[in-house]
C-alpha cells in the first residue's frame, strides 16, 4: 500500500492562493492514479482533481482553471495549486491514490483544513 500525508492548509484571504502537499511513502507512483477531494460539514466528499503516472490530468467543473495538480518524482509529493480561492471552498482537503485497474481510491490521508475568509 502507499501512505498519505497532507500539508499546506490554512486561513486564507478570498481571492488568495494556498498550495497544498502529498507526501507519499511506499509503492511507487507508477502503481496509482493520484487524487484530490474535499468535504465541506454536511456535504458529500467532493472530487476535484486526478493525475495519473503519465500526467493525464482531469479536473471537476467548479475548480478548473483554479486548482492545479502536479507532482515532483524526487520528493514524492502531489501537489494541489489553488488560486482565486473563495469561501465556498472552505473543506477538509483530501489526498488519495487509486490503483490502476481498481475502481475507487483506497488509500487516504488524514486530511487538511482549508478556511477562506471574506
Amino acid at each position: 500500500q502507499v501512505q498519505l500525508v497532507e500539508s499546506g492548509g490554512g486561513l486564507v484571504q478570498a481571492g488568495g492562493s494556498l498550495r497544498l502537499s502529498c507526501a507519499a511513502s511506499g509503492r511507487t507512483f507508477s502503481r496509482y492514479v493520484m487524487g484530490w477531494f474535499r468535504q465541506a460539514p454536511g456535504k458529500e466528499r467532493e472530487f476535484l482533481a486526478s493525475l495519473s503516472w503519465g500526467r493525464s490530468t482531469d479536473y471537476t467543473d467548479p475548480v478548473k482553471g483554479r486548482f492545479t495538480i502536479s507532482r515532483d518524482n524526487g520528493a514524492n509529493t502531489v501537489y494541489l495549486q489553488m488560486n482565486s480561492l473563495n469561501v465556498e471552498d472552505t473543506a477538509v482537503y483530501y489526498c488519495a491514490a487509486r490503483e490502476y485497474g481498481m475502481a475507487t481510491y483506497d488509500y487516504w490521508g488524514q486530511g487538511t483544513q482549508v478556511t477562506v475568509s471574506s
